[in-house]
């Protein structure tokens, strides 16, 4: 008879040696479903002692016939003074619980080392610490190039010095680093490791990697007890790391979400080692931790993966704000005279970026930038791979797969590999035959991101448009007026403020007549204090400001206090004439913030100035403001307009072509300075104008067709990054063109309708 394919044959165990885990498993293999979890068999082992193991292993004869013995031992008969009957339950809860918790806390005798000479060659050789220890994570034949990483990681580590890298993705660099941070902990080598990431979160998730082989991989805990061990005491439950005790003295072992602190063991040499977690935007200055012996300690080791977005690698702004804190921050968290050892994997998203830069061994030699590649050299026979990239892609199109292609790179192989050299050849899928193929199909996928992501050298970007202007142009369009002073053919100013749920954008403008305009001044409330933030980051925020109000309530505030200070202000004119803010439109189109917006708009103290305001999507399929049919009582200008209002907002408010009045923004950046419609920044200094520039060049337009007529629609580069001060430059303008600023040829305003006299009507009726 054929067996059952679906039954699984227990492993071969040795039931006299049995591991904790082992034991467990074998007797909840019974019909008998669970009969034990590992922290009931933690307290008999306490219990029983050596009785039934050596410590380390558990003999499950010895263990069964001690839980037999334990169950029939006799029970002692109550002396006469002892306690009976509810009493007598409650207090022998009571001395169990005892019993329970001080069991817990304290984890007895440490398991023995699992092999001495195999901890020995593995703390001596990063290599063999990877091998020996993570055979499932790394279980490929390394290639020259992760050879060449792996020893410099391990002098990095021992010696100190800083090392970056850029390798293909899935080449496991990520990996290799957190390995080599698990490895230099371990063996004593760094006793502080930060991990720094591109933000917070993405460094915990680091930590959490590290945990997880910590509390999980049995050959580390074998060779390493005295980290491991303890650890595996909590059973998960970090609030008993407080309370744990080994000999009776505290391990002071630490395990949150941000922070891990390995336990204080006499001979241990990961005694007390810590591993902490920072984003690259976040507090990383003066990080320290007081031990318990007293010693005050600083980050001798840091790691940094992946420091930059994709958003922040499209800012020039942000990646030197960001080179800044690598060289300054971060480098400096040793301490003065201490010699730091930093890890950093990087990918380099575009030219010139944070990535590019560092691994420039020119601009940056302390890094000693190592950049890899997945392909070294590519075939030769285009002819043959050009007819592969047919029958792939006709085989993709018709849901066959890869099949066909790879049975024609089956029968060309030879003449197809010919002349190609890849870095690591065992890297291929299980429906690919070698390592070039695997290649060849990541390139012919998607060509840009084959040569970002897999060869480190990203191509040249190609601009949405090619009048419009970059950050570098913008930020240094400077008109030279002092900050908040208007020249002195301004004859009206307006300003915009962007609603979001942490922070309140706002721009104030200053106009002349025929739309040549002047950026006055422009900021976030409450100020970040900082020179560079994003509204991901900003550490300032509505709620740090008014933290007994809820979102809603610190909005209203936050509004309330902004308006107050924008409108209450003397806009300083050139000649010494006081401008005052005319119009100030509001977005009301964030979240939920619709119905505040307008209810602030109608109490507000400015309620003549200040309107609500909602930028409209209108696309080349949408209806054109233009051909809006206006209605009695109602303002209509250059593609915006002022409807009647009903309801219970009452309030009445703006609505624009998004669109339209994006191009017009743009269109005034472009003009040379003195024209007639130009726009302009204040000051001289076009370095205190990136954040700006990147928030005005955050957005690209295509040009669209549809109803007859060609438009530009306008997308955001990179998705959430942040465009709020183009939103309030294009509102200032809106409120302009309301205000009665008019650009020559756009005047759009009808012609009036020629009187008829009561007797011209006679006559005709005549």
């Amino acid at each position: 008879m054929a067996s059952d394919p679906r039954k699984i044959d227990p492993p071969k165990l040795d039931p006299r040696s049995l591991k904790p885990s082992e034991t467990c498993r074998l007797l909840n293999s019974t019909p008998l479903a669970e009969v034990i979890n590992e922290r009931q068999l933690h307290r008999h082992r306490t219990r029983a002692g050596f009785r039934i193991g050596d410590g380390k292993t558990v003999d499950l004869f010895r263990y069964v016939a001690w839980l037999v013995a334990t169950r029939h031992e006799p029970k002692p008969e109550p002396a006469e003074d002892e306690l009976s009957g509810y009493d007598a339950v409650r207090e022998r809860a009571r001395e169990r619980n005892k019993a329970l918790s001080l069991s817990g806390r304290n984890i007895g005798e440490l398991p023995p080392v699992g092999n001495s000479e195999r901890k020995r060659r593995c703390t001596e050789s990063f290599k063999a610490f990877c091998d020996t220890y993570f055979p499932q994570t790394f279980h490929l034949p390394w290639s020259d190039d992760h050879l060449k990483v792996i020893a410099k990681l391990e002098t990095a580590v021992l010696e100190g010095g800083l090392f970056a890298m850029a390798m293909p993705r899935g080449s496991g660099k990520t990996t290799l680093c957190e390995t080599a941070c698990l490895w230099a902990i371990l063996i004593g080598a760094r006793p502080f490791v930060c991990l720094i990431g591109s933000d917070e979160e993405h460094a915990a998730s680091m930590l959490e990697s590290i945990k997880s082989e910590l509390e999980n991989n049995d050959l580390l805990a074998d060779d390493f007890p005295e980290a491991c061990y303890p650890i595996r005491c909590l059973e998960g439950i970090h609030q008993r790391a407080s309370g744990q005790l080994h000999k009776g003295e505290p391990t002071h072992i630490g395990w949150t979400a941000k922070e891990i602190v390995l336990p204080t063991i006499e001979g241990s040499a990961a005694s007390g080692a810590i591993i902490a977690v920072a984003g690259i935007t976040g507090r990383i200055r003066g990080m320290k931790r007081k031990r318990p012996d007293g010693q005050s300690v600083r980050p001798s080791l840091v790691l940094i993966d992946d420091p930059q977005t994709d958003e922040s690698a499209r800012s020039p702004s942000q990646c030197a704000a960001r080179e800044r804190v690598l060289a300054g921050a971060i480098l400096g968290l040793a301490g003065p005279g201490q010699k730091i050892a930093g890890l950093m994997t990087v990918t380099v998203v575009r030219p010139d970026d944070l990535a590019d830069r560092i691994l420039d061994r020119d601009k940056h030699p302390q890094w000693q930038g190592e950049r890899t590649r997945m392909v070294y050299s590519f075939p030769t026979n285009e002819a043959l791979w050009a007819r592969y990239a047919e029958i792939r892609a006709e085989g993709l199109r018709a849901d066959r797969g890869l099949g066909q292609a790879t049975a024609f790179y089956k029968r060309n192989r030879r003449n197809m590999d010919e002349g190609a050299s890849v870095a690591w050849p065992a890297r291929f899928n299980h429906d690919e035959l070698s390592a070039v193929q695997h290649a060849m199909n990541l390139k012919l996928q998607d060509e840009a991101a084959f040569w970002a992501e897999y060869q480190n050298e990203p191509l040249p970007e190609v601009a949405a448009d090619d009048d419009l202007l970059t950050p570098e142009q913008i930020a240094a369009k400077t008109n030279g007026m002092p900050r908040s002073v208007a020249p002195i053919g301004c004859t009206r100013a307006t300003a915009f403020i962007d609603v979001q749920g942490k922070l309140l954008f706002w721009l104030v403008a200053g106009w002349e007549d025929d739309f040549t305009g002047y950026v006055l001044d422009y900021g976030a409330w409450p100020d970040p204090k900082q020179s560079y933030f994003t509204l991901r980051d900003a550490r300032r925020t509505l709620l740090t400001e008014f933290p007994r109000a809820g979102q809603e309530g610190a909005i209203y505030a936050g509004l309330e206090a902004l308006t107050g200070d924008l409108l209450g202000k003397a806009w300083r004119r050139d000649d010494g004439t006081d401008l005052r803010i005319d119009r100030c439109l509001i977005d009301a189109n964030w979240g939920q913030s619709s119905d505040l917006v307008y209810q602030f708009c109608r109490q507000s103290a400015h309620a003549g100035i200040v309107m609500p305001s909602h930028g409209r999507y209108v696309g080349a399929s949408s209806i054109p403001f233009n051909d809006y049919k206006r209605k009695r009582g109602e303002r209509v200008g250059l593609n915006w307009r002022v409807p009647l209002v009903a309801g219970k907002r009452a309030v009445r408010h703006v609505l624009f072509d998004t669109n339209y009045w994006k191009s017009f923004v743009h269109a005034r950046l472009a003009v040379p300075m003195g024209d007639p419609g130009c726009l302009s920044l204040f000051g001289r200094e076009a370095g205190r104008h990136r954040l700006l520039a990147d928030h005005l060049t955050s957005e690209y337009r295509i040009k669209t067709e549809g109803r007859g007529r060609t438009v530009d629609e306008w997308k955001l580069r990179v998705a959430g990054i942040d465009n709020h001060w183009l939103d309030c430059l294009v509102g200032s303008a809106v409120a302009a063109s309301m205000q009665g600023a008019v650009l020559f040829g756009t005047d759009q305003r009808a012609k009036p309708k020629p009187r008829v006299r009561l007797s011209e009507l006679r006559r005709a009726k005549a």
